[in-house]
């Protein structure tokens, strides 16, 4: 999957499991905010829109975009 389905899936409403070094994540929603969640801690950042959680949600103080390479979905 390229990075740009992602977010395009995501924001019709598709949720996401994927993988960075080990670590297991989320992209979920609900009717109000979305969610990057990492599953082990279930440590969770909220976001007002899709969009905003692909520019400033982070892993390892990077975006998903800046981790593509490394994400395994």
């Amino acid at each position: 999957m390229e990075y740009n389905e992602l977010v395009e899936r995501f924001e019709m409403g598709e949720e996401f499991q994927f993988y960075y070094k080990n670590d297991s994540y989320w992209i979920s929603q609900n009717e109000e905010e979305y969610f990057l969640t990492r599953e082990r801690d279930s440590f969770s950042q909220s976001f007002e829109s899709a969009r905003e959680l692909f520019a400033n949600g982070k892993i390892a103080d990077k975006t998903i975009l800046e981790l593509w390479d490394n994400i395994v979905i």
